[in-house]
């Protein structure tokens, strides 16, 4: 059984611009590690290494078809994340909601005054 990448694993592998670039190539589709190499000017082996990063990270995956390994995005490699990223920002928008309601009450009291 596989086991869930945590969400420092998944911000670590897109923090690197690179890999980022290489999800969004591979929202289109399925590549070869050398299609993917060939939008980039660094080496095959710095492409296989983001790859295996992204992979580990399980926000890409592979399939063999021959001899080839073919990358795809993971549909679900972000979910966790993304319910991270949207509980805290739902609680941020809960914090700046009482600021503002407690503000709105100190003026509204400083002008009883």
């Amino acid at each position: 059984m596989l086991q869930k990448p945590s969400i420092d694993a998944t911000l670590r592998a897109l923090a690197e611009p690179r890999r980022r670039e290489i999800l969004g190539l591979l929202q289109a589709g399925e590549m070869t590690s050398g299609a993917v190499a060939s939008h980039f000017d660094v080496t095959g082996p710095a492409i296989s290494q983001h790859l295996k990063v992204l992979e580990e990270a399980q926000l890409i995956g592979v399939r063999r078809s021959g001899t080839k390994r073919l990358y795809r995005t993971k549909p679900g490699g972000l979910v966790e994340l993304r319910g991270y990223l949207t509980d805290f920002w739902t609680a941020s928008l809960r914090s700046l909601a009482a600021e503002a309601e407690a503000e709105e009450r100190r003026s509204k009291h400083a002008g009883a005054n």
